[in-house]
């Protein structure tokens, strides 16, 4: 996998716009959309705090990175993929970025206020998951937040999208509940999950319909996020 995310880390953006295109979805929209239910879940769950201490598990080359700039003190990207790293890193310098072994987090305990990890599970083997998890726990602060975003596989276009992208060959979609169900056994608390990308708008009104209907599991992706008990 390393390999292939080597290979496509100069394309990949395109590699991803190929995949989607038939769906009605641009690239742009989808990772704004990400950054979106980002923004909400940081604003609903750290009112107290302005500013936090990011951390991308599974990064790839930053893409979501310049949409996240308005609530970070600093922000730190990690992956399996050295190509990938290099390119986040000439395209965001003011990121700091790390390739790792794609097992242990290179960071000290309690490290970070929010620990993300975008459409990388369904890529990690499922007897890895659980390790996965905890790993980014370890490495959030008390009353910090866990959060991660995957592919909806309850939603037949998703599934056709990943289909089409050649990078996904290996991928094992997880539903919502089973991630609920892995965030609760990682002992985090306050699990909740949220759908969106269920319309392929930007205008503020399709946005504000998808957050009446965020529990309605019908967008294309899923978003949950778990707190780090005090």
């Amino acid at each position: 996998m390393t390999a292939a995310f080597d290979k496509y880390s100069e394309t990949y953006r395109e590699t991803v716009q190929r995949s989607i295109s038939r769906l009605g979805v641009s690239y742009d929209l989808a990772t704004e959309a990400k950054a979106s239910v980002i923004a909400d879940i940081i604003a609903e769950r750290h009112r107290k705090t302005t500013k936090l201490d990011l951390l991308d598990v599974g990064c790839g080359v930053g893409a979501l990175h310049p949409l996240l700039h308005s609530f970070q003190r600093s922000l730190t990207g990690v992956d399996i993929s050295s190509s990938s790293i290099a390119q986040a890193a000439h395209a965001q310098p003011w990121g700091h970025y790390l390739a790792y072994d794609g097992a242990r987090l290179p960071f000290a305990d309690d490290s970070f206020d929010f620990t993300l990890t975008v459409c990388v599970l369904h890529h990690v083997s499922p007897v890895k998951h659980s390790a996965f998890i905890a790993e980014m726990r370890r490495v959030t602060r008390p009353g910090g937040t866990v959060c991660a975003i995957e592919h909806n596989p309850l939603n037949p276009l998703t599934r056709l999208a990943v289909l089409r992208c050649p990078f996904d060959e290996d991928a094992i979609l997880l539903g919502a509940s089973d991630a609920k169900s892995l965030f609760a056994r990682a002992r985090l608390s306050d699990v909740a999950a949220r759908f969106f990308l269920m319309l392929p708008f930007r205008q503020p009104a399709a946005r504000a319909f998808e957050r009446g209907f965020k529990g309605v599991p019908f967008g294309a992706q899923y978003a949950v996020a778990g707190q780090v008990k005090r």
